[in-house]
C-alpha cells in the first residue's frame, strides 16, 4: 500500500478547498451583488416608467390646467387693477339699465397671513326694482370674485321718504374684491393701485 496516497488526498482536498474560497465564493458575492443591481435597476426603470406617465399625464392636461389658471387669475389678480374693476362694474350697471352708479373702492388691505389683499368697496345704484335686481345678478356672476358683506335698499328719494313705490329704489353695499399682490395700494410693488371715487350715470 502506498504511504503517500492519503497525503495525496489531502493535499488534493485542500486544494480544492483554497479553490472554493478563492474562486468560487468571490464568484458567488459577485453574481449576489449583481442580483441586487439588477433589482435595483429594475425598481428604477418602474420608477422612471411611472414618472413619464405622470409627465405625459401632466402634458395632455396642459391646456385644461393654464384656463383653469387663467380662470383663478381673472378671480383675483395679481394687482388691484381697479380700472379694470371698474369698468366691469360700469358695463353690469351699462347692462342692467340702472339710473345712476357710483363705485368708490376702498384702500388694499392684507390679510393675516399676507397672502392676499382685500379691497373694501362701496357701490351705491339707483333704478326701478328689475334694474336694480339685474345688476346684482351680474355683480355675483362678475368675473372678478366679489363678496357682499352689507347690503341696503331703500326708497331713491331717502329714508324718509314715505311712498311704498318700487319704481325708484337706491342700494347701497359694502363688497369686498381681492388681489393676490399683499403688499397693493399706493407705492407697491408691482406698481401703485391708487383708489378714486367714480360716478357713472
Amino acid at each position: 500500500m502506498n504511504r503517500r496516497a492519503p497525503i495525496i488526498a489531502g493535499a488534493v482536498l485542500l486544494v480544492a478547498l483554497l479553490a472554493v474560497f478563492l474562486l468560487v465564493l468571490p464568484k458567488i458575492s459577485e453574481v449576489g451583488e449583481t442580483e441586487d443591481r439588477l433589482q435595483e435597476t429594475q425598481d428604477q426603470e418602474i420608477d422612471l416608467a411611472a414618472q413619464l406617465k405622470a409627465l405625459e399625464d401632466a402634458r395632455a392636461g396642459a391646456p385644461e390646467t393654464e384656463l383653469e389658471i387663467a380662470a383663478i387669475d381673472a378671480q383675483v389678480p395679481q394687482t388691484a387693477d381697479l380700472p379694470r374693476l371698474f369698468r366691469e362694474l360700469q358695463g353690469a350697471a351699462d347692462r342692467a339699465a340702472v339710473d345712476f352708479f357710483s363705485f368708490t373702492p376702498g384702500t388694499p388691505v392684507p390679510n393675516l397671513t399676507g397672502s392676499y389683499s382685500t379691497i373694501a368697496s362701496q357701490i351705491t345704484v339707483s333704478g326701478g326694482y328689475f334694474a336694480i335686481d339685474q345688476f346684482l345678478f351680474l355683480l355675483e356672476t362678475l368675473q372678478r370674485a366679489a363678496k357682499v358683506t352689507t347690503l341696503a335698499v331703500t326708497p331713491a328719494g331717502g329714508e324718509g321718504t314715505t311712498t311704498t313705490s318700487t319704481s325708484n329704489l337706491q342700494l347701497q353695499i359694502t363688497v369686498e374684491f381681492y388681489t393676490t399682490d399683499s403688499s397693493a395700494g399706493p407705492g407697491s410693488i408691482p406698481g401703485p393701485t391708487e383708489g378714486v371715487t367714480t360716478t357713472g350715470v
